[in-house]
């Protein structure tokens, strides 16, 4: 049985809570949220006990194998740290933290105290998504040349409002298109060059919009687009290649579709055999990390994957903010 303390009980808390109250042989052990009573409505358990502190939880529970953090990007920093501190496996929500430095310091953190590090790009576990992957890698549409992937919705109504504040949240660039961000990197390989236009920064109220630019050492270029502006949730991503085009739409409620050439014949729409998962895209990221720890497995996403998604972020903000393109070089660092 693993044990798993959660930290946060908001929007991703209530959809972690559900993953594991559905999963064999694991025990949520306790919720940490300063708002008891949030915590109390997604406690499915009288097993599970409600904290306000972390200290208090770690002080209360006689076992814990895991901490997972569901909490604002700009307080990830603190509880993984502390985490660590007590020799406790961390499973983090994305983005990995609020800035670069801090990310660098919390892997390396989690190295020093051999503590697992786990990061929530949940993105990777969606049947279409993966689908997308599998069809791209066999070569189905043949060499890719453009991509296209959109992802938004209305502006979020977060914790004491702080997606709205710039010193607290990144944005759509870092808060949401991260997702696709990491999927394209996980598909296509590195970037090598970042051009952003958005919002950011401007008087324009509970709004943000960025369309980011990617150039990937392959030689694909991505168009990356990102909203809170919509009152609709949706995604959607089209592969173009030299022999077909491969394309989702969540608003369409379709599979993915394949649409391949082939000579002398009309092209056509073919849909992709998946069946709709009885487990959510969460129930099966977080049986993945709790697997991987307990038989100490590499995970399909990495920590180093996470640093890797925000610093094409950061490239993005930065070419947001300067106006121009932003190179990432062989190490990943951004250069001006």
């Amino acid at each position: 049985m693993q044990h798993v303390l959660l930290i946060g009980a908001g929007t991703m808390g209530k959809e972690h809570a559900l993953a594991y109250n559905s999963m064999n042989h694991v025990k949520l052990a306790g919720i940490v949220d300063l708002n008891k009573e949030r915590a109390e409505k997604i406690r499915l358990s009288e097993e599970t006990r409600v904290f306000q502190s972390l200290e208090e939880a770690v002080k209360s529970l006689e076992h814990i194998d895991v901490i997972d953090i569901c909490v604002p990007t700009f307080l990830h920093k603190q509880y993984v740290l502390k985490a660590a501190d007590y020799g406790i496996n961390v499973i983090c929500e994305k983005p990995l933290a609020y800035n670069l430095e801090d990310a660098k310091e919390m892997i390396e953190y989690c190295n020093v105290k051999h503590v697992k590090l786990f990061v929530g790009h949940v993105v990777r576990f969606f049947p279409q998504y993966k689908k997308a992957r599998e069809l791209v890698k066999s070569g189905s549409i043949g060499e890719v040349g453009v991509v296209r992937t959109k992802r938004g919705g209305h502006f979020p109504e977060g914790w004491d409002d702080w997606y709205a504040d710039l010193n607290k949240s990144g944005g759509v660039i870092l808060d949401l298109i991260i997702h696709d961000f990491d999927f394209l990197r996980w598909t296509l390989g590195e970037v090598e060059r970042v051009y952003a236009k958005g919002l950011a920064g401007r008087e324009v109220g509970k709004l943000d919009y960025a369309l980011v630019t990617l150039r990937f050492k392959s030689g694909v270029m991505a168009h990356v687009e990102g909203t809170w502006a919509h009152n609709t949730f949706s995604t959607q991503f089209e592969f173009a290649g030299k022999g077909g085009i491969i394309e989702y739409d969540s608003i369409k409620e379709e599979p993915v579709l394949i649409d391949v050439k082939s000579n002398g014949e009309e092209h056509g729409g073919v849909a992709v055999p998946h069946s709709p998962l009885k487990k959510s895209p969460y129930f099966v990221e977080l049986e993945h990390f709790l697997k991987c720890l307990q038989d100490g497995l590499t995970p399909i996403v990495t920590a180093e994957d996470a640093y890797k998604a925000m610093e094409i972020s950061y490239a993005a903000l930065k070419s947001l903010k300067t106006g121009l393109p932003v190179t990432l070089d062989s190490k990943g660092d951004t250069l001006s």
